[in-house]
């Protein structure tokens, strides 16, 4: 089973994530930028310009949801810089626990997970090397159908890697023990199963 952190809020697992930028020159705090960023993204934000336009939309609102004095609201710059600096593993890990954090009380046993592949609209590029295949961004997934969230998830350039590969590097971070993964048929292969399990007894 997995096992979740105790309950908690969004802001306080975000603050716990360690500062990646510089001090000098830092005019918001990291937490608050990540904060922005998520619902920036859910309510469908596509590039930095957008994250601007969305935190000056809602700069008051923040301001008094969180009681801060935000004289005036992040630029797409200041985004970027934080996504260039900021450990995005270990915010993937902050916001999976803190998913299941919230869906601990729900009492429901989390006893399978399916894996789902998916290219990511725009990623292809130009042919190059000796095959000339067109190289796309894939995503993967680790979604628990009982609980109807997501836990885990990695991408990957199809021209450096390969879905199998991607799956066994998401089972390596999280502890399943009695849980069913259920995947496509290219992850039957001999290979898959001829490594030594990543973190304990996996069911595929």
């Amino acid at each position: 089973m997995l096992q979740a952190a105790p309950s908690s809020d969004l802001i306080s697992f975000l603050q716990s994530l360690p500062e990646g930028r510089k001090r000098r020159g830092v005019r918001y705090p990291q937490w608050l930028l990540l904060l922005m960023a998520i619902l920036g993204i859910l309510s469908d934000c596509r590039s930095a310009r957008d994250l601007e336009r969305f935190a000056r939309r809602h700069r008051q609102a923040f301001s008094q949801a969180l009681d801060l004095e935000l004289c005036s609201a992040p630029c797409d710059s200041t985004f970027l810089y934080l996504f260039e600096r900021v450990d995005l593993d270990g915010l993937f890990a902050l916001l999976r626990q803190w998913m299941l954090a919230q869906i601990a009380d729900q009492g429901r046993d989390l006893d399978q997970l399916i894996c789902d592949g998916k290219t990511l609209r725009g990623s292809a590029s130009q042919p190059d090397g000796a095959d000339g295949a067109t190289r796309f961004v894939t995503q993967v997934t680790l979604y628990a159908r009982e609980l109807g969230v997501a836990i885990a998830q990695t991408s990957y350039d199809t021209g450096a890697s390969h879905e199998r590969a991607a799956l066994k590097q998401l089972l390596g971070t999280l502890d399943l023990e009695g849980v069913l993964i259920q995947a496509d048929a290219l992850h039957t292969s001999p290979s898959f199963f001829s490594s030594p399990p990543s973190r304990g007894p996996t069911c595929c």
